[in-house]
């Protein structure tokens, strides 16, 4: 549990230092590290879902805001590299 806080709140700091960068390809870079967190944080989500651990409804919720949230920074990342 401890690494699931540390992956998610990493991408929330990540995207924060994104937001700073001075050129596309520092806000690039960073928006990987961000997608990288957010990933990590979907696997181990699935993993607690495959476990059974916790609420059913949560997790399924967790799962689907992870996928809209890579979803977000992909077309992010992709309009910067444009």
């Amino acid at each position: 549990m401890d690494q699931l806080v540390r992956a998610s709140s990493s991408a929330a700091l990540n995207f924060g230092e994104a937001q700073g960068t001075k050129t596309n390809k520092d806000f690039s870079d960073k928006l990987t590290i961000v997608l990288r967190e957010i990933k990590e944080c979907r696997v181990a989500f699935k993993i607690l879902d495959y476990l059974n651990i916790g609420d059913n409804g949560e997790r399924a919720r967790l799962i689907d805001e992870s996928e809209q949230l890579s979803a977000i920074f992909y077309s992010i990342q992709n309009k910067s590299d444009n």
